[in-house]
């Protein structure tokens, strides 16, 4: 058998299962594999390129250029055929269909929690709206990357096709900087802020900065596994666009999640042998940040200089997300149980303070306060698990040569739910893709890692042992 030859999923099962075939249950090869053996069996293809072709579609959004796609409802095609072709492959091959984790559990009992406290929203259709235009679709992803993404060959490639579509985001944001396309307000004539790239993730600044920040660590992360110069210094370069595109949307949200992401890696990093790297890369940036500090624009140091004065913002959006916070915790205080049901923070903050028909922006307070403590305490756990998964498969994966790949990419998600965390305190996205997306890739490389670690070949990884990085 010459497993370290083979160079396709496919080809490592099969290899793996000693070319069984399907349709033959009880044979011997079938009797003497173990549980992680056979975990470690790839999904169906089909499957896992549709989850990239509606990855593609949900950051760029090729239907904005070519408005004849938009019949195709490229997004919706693409999900379906993922589902319908996974489900096929399991059915075929007598696995189960719906496997579950502790993950999946949970954040179906938070649809569940959702979906019982309708009859108490606010406005029941928009609460059932939701559900079925957004909350239903950003879990449906979740469970698809858990279900399609079980090798380390296809975890590379979504994390390469994931830092590849960062960049055209970006250049966007630093094409709208230069050019100047911004907006205004009328509060504040003279304080501009670029637009949007026009995606649905992505249509206004601050949605731009979250995403950027959420995709900056895979772009680490693949600049750690990578080998070849010439690509290390291509990431390098993505990595750069991305953290001038979190500059240019003027975000203060934004920012304080680059920083987090900074001081993250700092951490990290403190024990390494690289460490002298990082810290002389620190020294470096905060030289550049002292330099460059008096060339930046004076209305983006004033924007920065909000986040601690809030009262100085001269757009007033800083102190009423303040005082609809403070709102929001006494409203979750008096209705502590089934809150205002999903999606309907808006109507409960016009009820309580007025109707200016702004979100409350903190997506802990947008769980409490929709859906009660029930409901913000499933997300907390669905959030810890994630990032524990992450950590997990950093500890038991570090110093094994073998896994380089899988402890370098959990590193980098684990950062990228750091940035959540943070960002999450300052964005309205509590059931928006972003973070069920990262989540979904925490708990399939937790699963890759458990299903390899245990098969016999000293290189579990040996079929696509580093074949994007060089």
């Amino acid at each position: 058998m010459r497993d370290a030859e083979v160079n396709s999923d496919t080809a490592r099962w099969w290899a793996i299962d000693g070319g069984r075939e399907w349709w033959r249950p009880g044979s011997p090869r079938e009797a003497a594999a173990s549980p992680d053996e056979r975990s470690a069996a790839p999904d169906s293809a089909v499957a896992f390129w549709g989850v990239m072709t509606f990855t593609f579609v949900l950051l760029i959004a090729p239907q904005l250029t070519v408005p004849a796609l938009q019949m195709l409802r490229l997004a919706l095609v693409s999900a379906g055929v993922s589902i319908a072709a996974l489900i096929a492959h399991r059915w075929c091959r007598h696995r189960p269909l719906w496997p579950m984790t502790r993950e999946t559990w949970i954040a179906a009992a938070l649809l569940a929690w959702a979906v019982v406290t309708v009859p108490w929203s606010y406005w029941p259709g928009g609460s059932v709206s939701l559900l079925l235009q957004v909350y239903v679709k950003s879990l449906v992803v979740f469970w698809l990357l858990v279900n399609t993404l079980n090798t380390p060959e296809r975890i590379r490639r979504i994390a390469w096709a994931l830092t590849m579509m960062s960049v055209p985001l970006a250049v966007v944001g630093v094409r709208h900087f230069l050019s100047g396309d911004f907006y205004g307000t009328e509060a504040a004539r003279d304080f501009k802020r670029i637009l949007g790239y026009g995606a649905p993730l992505t249509t206004n600044p601050n949605d731009l900065a979250l995403i950027l920040n959420l995709l900056l660590p895979i772009a680490v992360a693949l600049l750690f596994i990578a080998k070849r110069p010439v690509i290390r210094l291509a990431l390098v370069g993505a990595i750069a666009l991305d953290v001038a595109g979190v500059f240019t949307t003027y975000s203060r949200g934004g920012f304080i999640t680059l920083c987090a992401i900074f001081l993250t890696y700092l951490w990290k990093f403190r024990r390494r042998p690289a460490r002298r790297y990082v810290w002389g890369l620190c020294i470096c940036l905060v030289v550049l940040a002292l330099i460059g500090l008096p060339l930046l624009p004076t209305s983006y140091v004033e924007r920065l200089s909000t986040i601690t004065d809030i009262k100085g913002d001269k757009t007033g959006s800083a102190e009423e997300r303040w005082s609809d916070m403070l709102v929001a915790v006494q409203m979750v205080m008096n209705r502590p149980l089934v809150g205002a049901g999903i999606g309907q923070n808006i109507l409960a903050l016009n009820q309580e303070r007025g109707s200016f028909w702004t979100e409350i922006h903190n997506v802990y307070l947008q769980y409490a306060l929709d859906l009660g403590l029930p409901g913000v305490a499933l997300f907390l756990a669905l959030l810890a698990l994630a990032l524990w998964s992450t950590v997990r498969v950093q500890r038991e994966s570090a110093g094994q040569p073998a896994f380089r790949d899988l402890f370098y990419l959990s590193e980098g998600v684990h950062v990228s739910l750091v940035a959540f965390a943070v960002a999450g305190m300052f964005h309205p996205i509590a059931y928006n893709i972003g973070f069920y997306y990262m989540a979904g890739l925490a708990i399939a490389i937790r699963e890759t890692w458990r299903a390899y670690r245990s098969l016999p070949s000293p290189t579990p990884d040996a079929a696509p042992v580093m074949t994007v990085a060089g």
